[in-house]
């Protein structure tokens, strides 16, 4: 009998089983990758500037494959990601630091959360406690230390690494810069608008994205009436046609 590393019931599976959801929580990784003290390491290879989109893409990519398999094949997902890393370490002759990788748990833990209920509702603290779970599963299968034990003690690392792990470099000015380019204005402005409506406040302050947040009436119409295809408006307008194959496969039923 199989073991799925995520129950077929889980809100997890929901919320990462959307692609509007899955979209949003790109956005607002992208926003945070950007300020995170360790983005020189994504800068090393080379492969972040170079194609920003896709590499945040993979990130989803990965958490997805992960959040959808049976354990074993989530557990060896896992690992190749460990061994990417490692290989990275080698080359640059330094290792990640432990507060670097549970930093991006955190980011898709807090904007799975985030993501889902600006989108669709509320999430009781079970279910939180349930996102949570998940990913702290990966960080103990990668074998990252100081990892929280609990929904609570997340919430208060995650409050530290808001206050202390951040800071608008070079390498966000570069790197949004790179936004641009890829994206193109009108879709880099949306992008910007949905980082607002997800991002904590010491993100959206170090970013400087604004206060205007006029992609809200959007939100509103999508959540009330979804007839419209609002959906579709929004898969389109966050990535370049070039992603369309990658973001019809991010509805999962």
């Amino acid at each position: 009998m199989e073991t799925w590393f995520v129950n077929k019931n889980s809100i997890v599976r929901k919320i990462w089983g959307n692609a509007d959801t899955a979209l949003f929580i790109f956005a607002g990784a992208a926003a945070e990758f950007a300020l995170n003290k360790a983005v020189d390491w994504l800068y090393f290879t080379g492969r972040l500037p170079a194609d920003p989109l896709g590499r945040l893409f993979s990130t989803v990519a990965y958490a997805r494959q992960i959040i959808f398999s049976e354990e074993g094949a989530a557990n060896q997902a896992i690992d190749k990601i460990t061994a990417i890393h490692k290989g990275v370490e080698k080359n640059r002759d330094a290792k990640i630091p432990d507060w670097a990788y549970r930093d991006v748990l955190f980011l898709l833990i807090d904007y799975s959360i985030r993501s889902f209920e600006l989108l669709e509702r509320k999430l009781t603290e079970p279910e939180k406690a349930e996102v949570f779970d998940v990913f702290h599963r990966v960080g103990v299968r990668m074998q990252l230390a100081g990892l929280p034990a609990n929904l609570n003690e997340w919430q208060v690392m995650r409050k530290e690494h808001l206050e202390t792990d951040l800071v608008k470099s070079r390498f966000t000015v570069d790197l949004y810069k790179q936004y641009k380019k890829h994206l193109g204005l009108v879709r880099y402005v949306i992008l910007k608008q949905v980082q607002l409506m997800l991002a904590p406040e010491a993100v959206s302050k170090l970013l400087s994205i604004g206060s205007v947040r006029w992609i809200n009436p959007f939100l509103q119409i999508y959540k009330l009436c979804r007839i419209i295809k609002i959906e579709t408006f929004l898969k389109n307008a966050l990535l370049p046609a070039a992603y369309k194959t990658q973001i019809k496969e991010l509805n999962i039923s």
